[in-house]
């Protein structure tokens, strides 16, 4: 055959090398948990990262073996992202918000030879290393430790070479059913990954971008920033704390452009704005997932004058499923219409196909009509095949994998969530969606936060009630909520009770955990049950 292509491995070393030789200036700026800050830039994270190769070369880490961190975002972790890639292992990011119990699992099942962590943390590391059977090394990132430990290299290393379906990172699901599953990314994945990732209908990054992400290290590959931040040369701000206060003010000083995090980071974010009157006057981009975020919620960002990337994803697809994209008739729409758009999970990229069949049927393919409710399935060379260490697919023979999602398809292609598979309430042999109840309630300007369960009615089978959060200093009763509700849901769904409590569980990600609620409501019994 006349003519060919290079032959050019996508390997996410890659990433670092061209950050480093196109951007090696551009600042990655840390707040550490003790208030002090450092600064370096992509150059020298390459080369630290390329230090680390040599360190963990010492310690006898062979291509394939799993280096875990437990840490919160700062620049040295993202050193170890890159050095762990580096030498061939499989970078293994884990959740310190997880219970012991799935901490030990996860490292053992993982079978984890090295261990960075921050010194916060030391006292899960204390507590876990009796359990924790196949680590072998410990290092910490403070106090000088990570330094010491990599100072004695030179950097004069190369990166360790391979095929790009070699596996590089893996990351654990929340496990909010059984244990927690492993889904390892490779290299050829990753790195499609994070070239969807930097186009303008999702992160919207390119050379002037200042992101701080919110979302951990840990959380879902912290949705693929490191590696598509990497590549699009940008200068990341990160915090090791979450406190609203600091992060408005790294925001500001930093004049930070892009940002993401869960729903629960922005409602804290705005409660520390209203109370103090900050503003992000250089905010631009808001990046929204691990959960439906509420309309009031994009409402005031758009209203800011901020583009929302409302985005659906989960840790088997990397986790870019869709995207809040703006639409070819944006600019001829109402603000209530593009609220209206943007209150969904947005399109598929190129690379992602979704579609939803019947909840009762799952053969039976639905029509993408915008009523049309059902389990939703996706495919695409970043989703998941087989989960770590599984004897079998977690797709069907057409690669299909079912997400436990219930949605509806838009005709323009708007993926619109409605519920978890097993969260959905089912009445009367209908289906009411827990997310739009929770939406709907949190509206209200006296509620903090809302989750909906089912509860058994010997009737109906199961009927909703609404747990509630009040913001502080708020007074509302359950029959003022349930009115607000008949403005916008059905009557049908409307709860039949209202519960008020302190707070309402959440999960090792910051979701809400509706397993806990519904052991915390076990014994409740509706009054006409």
């Amino acid at each position: 055959m006349l003519g060919a292509m290079q032959d050019w491995d996508l390997r996410v070393t890659r990433i670092i090398d061209h950050a480093a030789r196109e951007h090696p200036k551009r600042e990655i700026v840390s707040r550490w948990a003790d208030g002090s800050e450092t600064r370096t830039n992509w150059a020298e994270v390459r080369h630290d990262a390329l230090k680390m190769t040599q360190a963990l070369r010492k310690l006898g880490v062979q291509p394939g073996d799993r280096v875990a961190t437990l840490a919160m975002n700062h620049s040295r972790h993202l050193v170890s992202w890159y050095g762990a890639v580096g030498v061939g292992g499989v970078l293994h990011t884990i959740n310190p918000r997880l219970f012991d119990d799935q901490l030990e699992y996860i490292a053992n099942h993982a079978e984890d030879q090295v261990l960075l962590y921050d010194a916060a943390f030391q006292p899960i590391i204390d507590r876990m290393k009796p359990r924790w059977t196949t680590i072998r090394h410990y290092i910490c990132f403070d106090n000088g430790q990570f330094e010491d430990w990599i100072a004695p290299e030179d950097g004069n290393a190369e990166w360790v070479t391979g095929d790009e379906r070699d596996p590089c990172m893996l990351c654990y699901t929340s496990g909010t059913t059984g244990n927690p599953k492993g889904v390892l990314y490779e290299h050829r994945s990753t790195m499609l990954h994070a070239m969807t990732s930097i186009q303008p209908a999702l992160f919207d990054f390119d050379a002037r971008s200042v992101m701080l992400p919110v979302v951990p290290m840990f959380h879902a590959a912290s949705w693929g920033l490191p590696w598509g931040g990497a590549a699009a040369g940008i200068k990341f701000v990160f915090s090791a704390v979450n406190d609203p206060a600091v992060l408005c003010e790294l925001m500001n000083r930093e004049k930070v452009t892009h940002s993401a995090g869960v729903p629960t980071v922005w409602l804290a974010t705005f409660q520390h704005m209203d109370a103090t009157g900050v503003t992000l006057p250089h905010l631009r981009q808001a990046i929204i997932g691990g959960s439906a975020a509420p309309r009031f919620m994009l409402e005031r960002l758009m209203k800011a004058g901020v583009n929302v990337a409302h985005a659906w994803g989960m840790t088997e697809t990397s986790p870019i499923g869709t995207t809040g994209a703006r639409t070819w008739d944006w600019d001829d729409l109402s603000f209530e219409q593009q609220v209206d758009i943007k209150v969904m999970q947005g399109r598929t990229p190129f690379g992602v196909e979704i579609r939803c069949v019947s909840l009762d049927d799952p053969t039976q393919e639905l029509p993408r009509d915008g009523q049309s409710s059902g389990a939703l399935q996706v495919r695409g060379p970043w989703v998941i095949k087989r989960y770590f260490k599984a004897e079998a697919d977690a797709t069907d023979a057409e690669q299909w994998f079912d997400t436990g999602d219930v949605a509806i398809i838009h005709p323009d292609g708007n993926l619109q969530l409605t519920d978890r598979t097993k969260d959905v309430i089912k009445s009367g042999g209908e289906w009411i969606s827990s997310v739009e109840l929770e939406n709907a309630a949190m509206s209200h300007p006296a509620v903090a936060e809302a989750a909906a369960i089912g509860i058994y009615h010997p009737r109906w089978d199961e009927r909703p009630i609404l747990i509630v959060v009040k913001k502080a200093g708020a007074e509302v009763s359950g029959e003022e909520i349930k009115a607000h509700l008949t403005k916008t849901v059905a009557k049908w769904w409307l709860p039949d009770a209202v519960e008020f409590v302190a707070e309402i569980p959440h999960g090792g990600t910051g979701k809400v955990s509706k397993k806990d609620l519904r052991e915390q409501f076990r014994e409740y019994k509706l009054a006409d049950a």
